[in-house]
C-alpha cells in the first residue's frame, strides 16, 4: 500500500496549500513512461520522510485546472510546497539519490 495520497482540483487547497507539513507533489499522467519509472521512488520517499514530508500525486488529466494554475507543462513535474508557497520544482525522472539530494535542500 502506498503512502502517497491522490489529490484533485477539489482537494488541492486543503491537502497542499493549507498543509502544516511541507508537501511534495508528483504531477503525473497515467500514460507517462517516466512517471511510471518514478512511482516506486516517490513511494520510497513517502516512507523515508513520513512525518516530515507529506507526499501527494496529482493526475494532470483528471485535475487539469490545478496543473494549469501551477504551470505544469511536462510530466513528471515535482513541486514542494512549504507554508502554502512553492519552494522547489523539478521536471523529469531522476535516480533516487539525485532526487533526494535535491529534495533535502528544501526540507
Amino acid at each position: 500500500m502506498s503512502n502517497v495520497k491522490e489529490v484533485t482540483d477539489t482537494t488541492f487547497q486543503s491537502e497542499v496549500v493549507n498543509s502544516k507539513t511541507p508537501v511534495l507533489i508528483d504531477f503525473y499522467a497515467q500514460w507517462c513512461g517516466p512517471c511510471k519509472m518514478m512511482a516506486p521512488i516517490i513511494d520510497e520517499v513517502a516512507k523515508d520522510y513520513e512525518g516530515k514530508l507529506k507526499v501527494v500525486k496529482v493526475d494532470v488529466d483528471e485535475s487539469g485546472e490545478t496543473a494549469a494554475t501551477y504551470g505544469v507543462t511536462a510530466m513528471p513535474t515535482f513541486v514542494v510546497f512549504k507554508d502554502g508557497q512553492e519552494v522547489w520544482r523539478r521536471m523529469g525522472a531522476a535516480p533516487k539519490s539525485a532526487f533526494v539530494n535535491e529534495l533535502k535542500g528544501v526540507l
